[in-house]
């Protein structure tokens, strides 16, 4: 299991809609990639913003296909997250 330390950084998110997002910068604790096309599924669209006081983090990877998985974790040095196939996708996604 990874250290909460070394779990990659949510680089940027440009889904200003997300409550999570605070000027292109995920505040989530830790997000969860998820869904057929690398879906951030923590994404959230709600009337009020919220989050920690801090960037958010990669917590979880269900994209088992993808090549920085490695036992559902996520072994980016960061990712990024916008508008792809959805909404709010990883935009580091990369099949192996």
């Amino acid at each position: 299991m990874t250290a909460t330390q070394s779990l990659p950084q949510v680089q940027e998110c440009s889904v200003s809609s997300c409550s999570y997002n605070a000027e292109s910068n995920c505040h989530a604790g830790a997000i969860t990639i998820a869904g057929d096309h690398a879906h951030c599924g923590t994404f959230v669209e709600i009337s009020f913003r919220g989050g920690l006081d801090r960037a958010g983090l990669v917590g979880a990877c269900h994209r088992s296909e993808c090549k920085y998985n490695e036992k559902l974790e996520c072994t980016a040095a960061s990712v990024r997250v916008g508008a792809g196939a959805d909404v709010a996708d990883c935009l580091t996604y990369s099949a192996r």
